[in-house]
């Protein structure tokens, strides 16, 4: 792409681009201009209201979240590409099991997945347009990525803070192509259809939503279940319930995710953690940790942040069954896990 491409050339390009990330398992994609940020100050709020609990890497790299320059200098349009994840209706939870977040049933780091499509995605700009620099991100890069999909006309941000597509509701991540040439930008989407439905707001066991469109971390299970590497503070237990790993509530409630066109068999073949055996993880110690998922999403909690939740999970299900396991965990080398289990077995002795 340079000065002297046509319209009709440009047009072209981007068409073949999209058959490119199509084929790659991308099913929509979009562009937005290089723009500032115009939710810049609504993160400088939300950080300052301590909505980011111990994620401080909002704060640590602050300025570079106003314009995309802060990722890559000379950026002038960014391509945003949606890569959907399993919807599936989730079953009755088993006996000793906890439930995990829909994004992380495959059991694969999702980052290794985009980020490697995203980079033959990139080879494939470099080929048609020598000379093009081109950066790929997901999720980890000072974007306001949802913003930045709105920008594209992709969809709205719901009440629960997620990106909402028409057809493919929240169950997607969003990845983004940073390219140092202009691109015909599509239509931003300006409205919101969440109307006066308030599903996701009611349903948040832990009320972490403060006001619609708010998110406080510090109340979120996502949050105290995968961010957070030390205790979990008592009065959120009950509220995580089942889940070991992350948690959908907001969105499984969603009537934008009802829609039975979201049951796609494509996204979902393989579904490993779909729960994940709570009673299994006190059997592994660090190394034997480390091998069974260092490539998995879960590797982020790390050992101690899996065991810690499992214990939680089970105090809370007050199953008999798990005494055994957790007594014997309550000696445990770590002292949050250690922690996290003696108050799991009083649990279950109260009962």
């Amino acid at each position: 792409m340079n000065a002297k491409t046509t319209t009709d050339e440009t047009a072209n390009w981007l068409s073949a681009f999209r058959e490119q990330a199509a084929s790659l398992g991308f099913p929509r994609v979009a562009v937005a201009p290089a723009v500032e940020a115009t939710g810049f100050n609504q993160l400088v709020e939300w950080i300052e209201s301590g909505y980011a609990a111990e994620m401080h890497y909002f704060a640590n790299r602050l300025e570079a979240y106003r314009h995309p320059r802060g990722v890559m200098e000379g950026v002038k349009s960014i391509l945003v590409l949606i890569y959907p994840y399993p919807a599936d209706v989730t079953r009755t939870v088993k006996p000793a099991h906890g439930r995990v977040a829909r994004y992380a049933w495959s059991g694969i780091d999702y980052h290794d997945t985009i980020h490697a499509k995203l980079k033959a995605l990139r080879r494939w700009i470099e080929a048609e347009s020598p000379g093009a620099r081109v950066r790929g991100c997901v999720d980890t890069a000072p974007l306001l990525e949802r913003e930045l999909a709105e920008l594209a006309g992709i969809g709205w941000r719901g009440k629960n803070t997620l990106l909402l597509h028409r057809e493919l509701g929240s169950y997607f991540f969003l990845a983004s192509l940073l390219v140092d040439f202009e691109l015909p930008y599509d239509t931003p989407f300006s409205t919101s259809h969440c109307g006066t439905c308030t599903a996701c707001l009611d349903a948040c066991p832990t009320d972490a939503f403060p006001a619609a469109g708010v998110l406080d971390a510090s109340r979120c299970i996502s949050y105290w279940t995968i961010e957070h590497s030390g205790e979990i503070p008592e009065s959120m237990r009950e509220g995580i319930g089942d889940w070991a790993f992350g948690c959908d509530i907001c969105q499984e409630v969603c009537p934008w995710n009802r829609k039975v066109t979201r049951r796609s068999e494509t996204h979902a073949t393989e579904k490993p953690f779909e729960q994940i055996d709570l009673i299994e993880l006190f059997s592994l110690d660090d190394e034997a940790f480390r091998a069974k998922f260092r490539k998995s999403p879960f590797w982020r909690t790390r050992r101690r942040g899996m065991l810690r939740n499992a214990a939680i999970v089970l105090g809370n299900q007050r199953d008999a069954s798990s005494l055994e396991p957790l007594s014997a965990a309550c000696k445990d080398d770590d002292p949050i896990v250690a922690e996290a289990c003696r108050w799991a077995v009083d649990q279950i002795r109260e009962r």
